[in-house]
């Protein structure tokens, strides 16, 4: 994994995964995150193609292979952490995952777990990672979408 530096903001990308009217959530191990309930999620990559960052952080968090679909939106967070200010965008996508789910990364997830959205709403931020979720969900089944085609990729050398 790259270093992870914080500058005035930082590239995120996620999904919101649905399944029989349940959003899969992973439960974070790690740092001020710990044992509360998020999207699968992280940071692009330098030079790191966004919809490839996508799957790759999909199944490093959940086991499940993940193809893109769309893109549910783009939600900018801003949140204090103890004395750091995060200043986060994330490109959160729909789409499909494998019907079997394999290994996820143990050290940063501690379970996988599908919850209704009612079960989500009544969250707070004990156990949910970042309210935004809840916004991602209300999002979601308002049918947003958008084609994954408005991202662009230059790599200038």
């Amino acid at each position: 994994m790259a270093k992870r530096i914080f500058t005035q903001t930082f590239g995120v990308v996620g999904a919101i995964i649905e399944k029989d009217g349940k959003f899969l959530l992973v439960k974070e191990k790690k740092n001020s995150a710990k044992d509360k309930w998020s999207h699968p999620a992280g940071w692009i990559d330098l030079e790191e193609n966004t919809i490839d960052a996508a799957k790759r952080e999909i199944k490093e968090e959940t086991g499940f292979n993940f193809e893109p679909e769309n893109i549910l939106g783009i939600y900018v967070l801003v949140k204090k952490e103890l004395d750091d200010l995060h200043h986060a965008i994330k490109i959160i996508f729909t789409g499909n995952i494998a019907e079997n789910q394999g290994e996820y990364m143990t050290d940063e997830i501690s379970e996988t777990k599908w919850f209704s959205p009612e079960e989500i709403e009544a969250m707070d931020s004990n156990i949910l990672r970042d309210a935004d979720i809840k916004t991602m969900v209300k999002d979601y089944l308002a049918g947003k979408k958008y084609p994954l085609d408005i991202i662009t990729h230059t790599i200038q050398k």
